[in-house]
């Protein structure tokens, strides 16, 4: 909470301050557990005095972000110069955004927190926006984003899937599919909507949904578990890059899946 409102808590160890650069400098009580620190960091000329505070004091978590363009720019520099002097502070990413649709907000954050956590900048994120919460506003492409009630769910859904996306933080079962050809042998986005309504529980496993089995095995190489399309009304499933069962019919094929998944201990059964 503001470092304001923290220093009128009746329990301080429950809550942790969170500054602004300024106020932190010139605090007199501070948390002796943590404490969050933000930062504009395209203020270069401030960097001495603030990396040398966070040097000297490894309760802070500093939460970085640019007012000035390129930000992802300035906070890259900024964490590249952390690693120079040595200083191993967590850092959490901040990515606020002006725009007005769900579209252009989802590709400005990843794009500005994605990108520095694929380099391994990074220990957090925090996304802001000022969207208005409304059923309109919450659409991706001109049709309802069903994951989506209100603007809140919208950033927390969207920061979780930046970090699975960058290998950051994994909380949700992994989907790998192909584009779908000519060659494709089922309806690959009705069948793999399917399979997610089956599976979307089961957080850290890799599922592979691919229409045919001439580039499928090698495009689901990190997966654990394909289903593959192998013929007209048929699939072949597999475990990892082993085939585990040939030709299975497709009007059955997602129940052996699941059964697949149960043999080798990676289900689990969904919360009523």
């Amino acid at each position: 909470m503001d470092h304001a409102t923290w220093l009128q808590a009746a329990d301080q160890e429950k809550y942790q301050p969170l500054y602004h650069a300024e106020t932190y400098k010139r605090a007199g009580h501070r948390s002796p557990i943590l404490n969050f620190v933000s930062a504009d960091v395209s203020h270069v000329e401030l960097w001495d005095e603030l990396l040398a505070s966070m040097a000297a004091d490894p309760t802070v978590v500093l939460c970085v972000e640019s007012g000035k363009v390129p930000r992802m720019m300035f906070v890259r520099r900024f964490m590249m110069e952390m690693m120079n002097r040595k200083i191993s502070n967590p850092v959490i990413i901040r990515v606020e955004t002006a725009n007005q649709t769900i579209d252009e907000q989802l590709i400005h954050f990843s794009a500005e927190a994605g990108a520095l956590l694929l380099e391994g900048m990074g220990d957090g994120i925090w996304l802001w926006n000022n969207m208005p919460d409304t059923p309109e506003s919450l659409k991706v492409t001109g049709r309802t984003y069903l994951e989506v009630r209100n603007n809140y769910q919208f950033l927390n859904n969207t920061a979780f899937s930046i970090l699975q996306a960058t290998r950051t933080r994994i909380s949700k079962t992994e989907y790998i599919s192909c584009p779908s050809c000519g060659r494709t042998l089922f309806d690959l986005q009705e069948t793999t909507a399917r399979i997610r309504s089956y599976t979307h529980h089961l957080k850290g496993v890799k599922i592979a949904i691919m229409g045919c089995i001439v580039n499928g095995p090698g495009e689901m190489a990190d997966a654990d578990f394909g289903y593959v399309g192998s013929g007209p009304g048929k699939i072949t499933l597999y475990k990892g890059r082993e085939i585990v069962k040939r030709n299975v019919d497709s009007d059955i094929a997602v129940q052996e899946l699941i059964e697949l998944l149960k043999e080798n201990d990676a289900w689990i059964d969904p919360q009523s």
